[in-house]
């Protein structure tokens, strides 16, 4: 089968180099980020419109699928990047170790609640369990991140984490909106149903603005200027390893365990996902003063530009197959209709 792009994986590489040569910064950086706290909070309410009461009550009930999420999230990926702070003693020049402090790190984070519902979204995925996982995934990571870094490494970060603070933003910019979206069911629901394009067109949105937003923070941080060229590429081949490694992870035991091609899409996005939107305000909190803060970040910084590009090319295939099983489904069920 020839590969191709699609669109709109270009418009994100468009995005990477826009930020690259202009940045978002200051005053225009603060608006930026918050017409993606905006966006975002729509986005849940959109879904929240979208979705009827019974998809909701399935994906919140659906344990096993949440257990295999939590899972790959906070056991399996801090156990995976525990031998790669080890090179941080075997070959420094190529790992140091604040770089190596920094995989450890993105172990430990959440799931990305956006980009992970956006690209189940776009895959035609089971978007109620996505919404459910993502958001404990976060409201759980806001307590386990801290605790599971300290259990990683014996660092002496402070423990002054303001648990309430992540939680109400949790609360404020996803519960709120997807709650206050359903109750709008009634009057909603029928437009959003007639215009699933527009839907799928605001989730790319969404997303564009948080790859900008966020590689424009990268750049203008000045990471690539303090870091060996080798530490960069091997950085970049390790996030691409892992990510690899964790969304064949996810398939395999989605498959093991008879799920859904919609359950597969949920997992295999949220189980592989890190947010770089919890993980910055985290790292600011936990390596306050740390002079090594730049290479810590970095890991995130470059699996986070890694799980978009590939996210968007894997989103696509999956729409792909789940439509064709759909179509299949829908022509076999009225054969058999017309048999009887």
């Amino acid at each position: 089968m020839k590969f191709r792009i699609d669109t709109f994986t270009w418009l994100l590489l468009g995005a990477i180099v826009l930020a690259s040569f202009f940045p978002v910064t200051g005053a225009a950086a603060d608006a930026i980020a918050s017409l993606g706290t905006w966006a975002v909070a729509l986005l849940f309410f959109l879904h929240g419109a979208a979705l009827s009461r019974q998809q909701i009550i399935d994906g919140a009930t659906h344990w096993r699928l949440h257990i295999l999420i939590t899972s790959l999230t906070f056991v399996f990926f801090p156990l995976a990047v525990l031998p790669i702070n080890g090179l941080s003693n075997i070959v420094p020049q190529w790992m140091p170790k604040d770089l190596g402090l920094g995989f450890l790190y993105l172990g430990v984070l959440p799931s990305a609640v956006s980009s992970s519902i956006a690209y189940t979204a776009m895959a035609k995925g089971n978007v109620p369990a996505a919404i459910c996982s993502a958001a404990a995934s976060n409201v759980f990571g806001m307590m386990l991140t801290p605790f599971l870094l300290l259990l990683l490494v014996s660092t002496s970060g402070d423990g002054d984490f303001s648990v309430t603070e992540a939680l109400k933003d949790i609360v404020l910019q996803l519960l709120l909106p997807f709650a206050a979206g359903h109750a709008m069911r009634p009057w909603l629901g029928g437009f959003l149903g007639r215009n699933e394009s527009l839907m799928s067109r605001y989730d790319q949105c969404v997303i564009w603005i948080i790859v900008y937003s966020a590689f424009s923070h990268s750049v203008v941080s000045g990471l690539w200027q303090n870091l060996p060229v080798q530490a960069i590429v091997l950085a970049i081949l390790l996030c691409f390893a892992l990510l690899g490694l964790f969304m064949l992870a996810a398939t395999l035991m989605v498959r093991k365990f008879g799920f859904s091609l919609e359950d597969e899409a949920a997992v295999v996005f949220c189980g592989s996902k890190k947010s770089l939107a919890s993980g910055l305000p985290m790292a600011k909190v936990l390596f306050s003063g740390h002079p090594g803060f730049g290479m810590i970040v970095l890991p995130i910084m470059c699996y986070n530009q890694i799980q978009v590009i590939v996210g968007a090319i894997l989103a696509q295939k999956y729409r792909v197959k789940i439509e064709q099983a759909s179509a299949a489904n829908a022509h076999t069920t009225k054969d058999h209709g017309q048999n009887h």
